[in-house]
């Protein structure tokens, strides 16, 4: 009987020796997992770039994405000592260049200047996207944020919100209104403004400002909104002229023109941003540098007082401050666009 003891004595022994062997090796083969992920992430950033950068626009030159992908791409180059190329591919209200990067390689070198269009507005605009907006790409930082600017043509003879108030609801569906696409914050401000007067105007979609400021000077269209970015130089030159702007409080850059708010619709406004994102599954050592590099680039006082003498107001952030921004704002979105019942064209 007590060599029959100690045999079992022996047994157990041996299983929780061989338990705790186990136990260990796991722990072991974990950190050792760990530690090769973490030196995997260390290599791909200290690797990281080593071979062209592409920041993809996804509407045509000039405006305002145009404007902040330039900058970052020529500070970019000096920093990084290779190629940082800005690429356009504008039309369907941004969504060519999203789709595009969210189905590129998440490896830091295709990235996208993101807009409250693409992030916030086309997922219920659109019944169906080929993207998604939120999951199929990694946040970077904010960039800047604009207001739009309701642009009329002269010979259309209105010079305030009012007349022009007035004017629409005297001739309802004569009057149209010309935005870079469906689902930009340029085509929403106009569906905003529908909503909280009543007035019947409609909307054109081009595939970018290029296209509909030619026609909004020849009077093919009667108004459109603008990036006031884009639009200043136009309204000073004297080719069109300026209704009202659409955030809250007059701009810095142009404090001579009222906002909408104050002509008799308060609580109006429609701001368009813009943000640096690229594919989901971004390592986090390379969305960590992108995004100190771009607060390095905003944060220069020269690229500040370049961009809000042209009504950009800079706000670089983390990764993390722009994944919740980006949530408010389609929380946001939603809701005026339900409620207006503005669809794609």
């Amino acid at each position: 009987m007590k060599k029959h003891f100690q045999i079992v004595a022996s047994l157990l022994l041996s299983l929780v020796f061989c338990l705790l062997s186990t136990v260990a090796f796991s722990q072991a083969n974990a950190h050792k997992n760990a530690s090769a992920s973490a030196s995997s992430q260390k290599s791909d950033v200290m690797l990281w770039p080593k071979k062209p950068i592409h920041l993809v626009v996804s509407f045509t030159p000039g405006g305002a994405p145009d404007t902040l992908a330039r900058i970052l791409a020529e500070s970019w180059q000096k920093t990084l000592g290779v190629n940082v190329l800005v690429e356009n591919r504008p039309g369907f209200g941004g969504n060519i260049g999203a789709d595009y990067v969210a189905k590129s390689d998440a490896d830091g070198y295709t990235l996208l200047i993101g807009t409250v269009g693409i992030h916030a507005i086309n997922g219920v605009l659109y019944e169906k996207l080929s993207y998604d907006p939120v999951r199929d790409f990694a946040p970077i930082s904010f960039l800047a944020s604009t207001p739009n600017v309701l642009v009329v043509n002269k010979k259309l003879g209105v010079s305030n919100l009012s007349e022009l108030i007035t004017l629409a609801k005297t001739e309802p569906n004569q009057l149209t209104f010309g935005s870079s696409g469906s689902g930009t914050s340029l085509h929403m401000s106009g569906e905003l403004i529908k909503e909280m007067t009543g007035i019947q105007i409609r909307h054109i979609p081009y595939k970018g400002r290029a296209q509909f400021l030619p026609d909004l000077v020849s009077g093919r269209i009667s108004m459109a909104f603008d990036n006031l970015v884009s639009a200043l130089p136009l309204i000073q030159a004297g080719e069109i002229r300026a209704i009202g702007i659409t955030s809250l409080r007059r701009s810095a850059a142009a404090p001579d023109i009222p906002t909408i708010a104050e002509q008799g619709l308060p609580g109006f406004e429609a701001v368009s941003w813009f943000s640096l994102v690229g594919p989901a599954g971004l390592p986090i050592a390379i969305q960590t540098r992108l995004s100190r590099l771009t607060k390095e680039v905003l944060m220069q006082p020269v690229v500040q007082s370049k961009l809000r003498a042209s009504g950009l107001e800079p706000a670089p952030n983390s990764p993390t401050e722009l994944a919740r921004f980006i949530d408010q704002e389609r929380e946001k979105w939603t809701g005026i666009v339900k409620k207006s019942g503005a669809k794609a064209d």
